[in-house]
């Protein structure tokens, strides 16, 4: 099994492909379904350098997992559209992913990055608190998040 994570035009067939995916899998599993259009915004642009990055993972050529960075000059960048396909949950993609797009946040300068997610997203939840991400006020008004997490990512002394 080949797996490979790399940057990606969110344009691009196999990060559509992730999007519309991750889309409709928030619309069955949300309590009140998933509008993107009602959600923080996630732009095409704002997922593009230099706004920010667009990262698609494949296993075996075929996408099965995205995320993204949106940058905010000195402020805290945002992890946007974390997702893996259902088939390759378990092979420890959405970690691989999540260390990747903090390796990107931190060439790019960033010191904290920040993510929202749903209450029912209780797997997101998990990894995020077990790869070092606390629990903080809201931050955002996104009406589809119930919690809000935050991770330094300056060097431990």
């Amino acid at each position: 099994m080949e797996v490979r994570v790399g940057v990606r035009d969110p344009r691009d067939p196999d990060a559509q492909t992730c999007l519309r995916a991750y889309e409709t899998e928030l619309a069955s599993r949300f309590d009140d379904g998933f509008d993107p259009a009602l959600s923080i915004s996630a732009a095409d642009e704002e997922m593009t350098p230099p706004a920010g990055l667009f990262l698609v993972a494949t296993v075996d050529g075929e996408p099965a997992g995205c995320g993204a960075l949106k940058f905010h000059g000195d402020a805290p960048a945002e992890i946007k559209r974390m997702w893996v396909a259902p088939s390759a949950r378990g092979l420890g993609l959405g970690r691989r992913l999540l260390a990747e797009l903090e390796a990107h946040a931190a060439a790019h300068g960033v010191r904290v990055l920040r993510l929202e997610t749903n209450r029912t997203l209780r797997e997101a939840i998990s990894l995020y608190r077990s790869a070092g991400y606390r629990e903080v006020a809201a931050f955002n008004d996104e009406p589809y998040a119930h919690h809000w997490f935050e991770k330094s990512l300056e060097p431990q002394v």
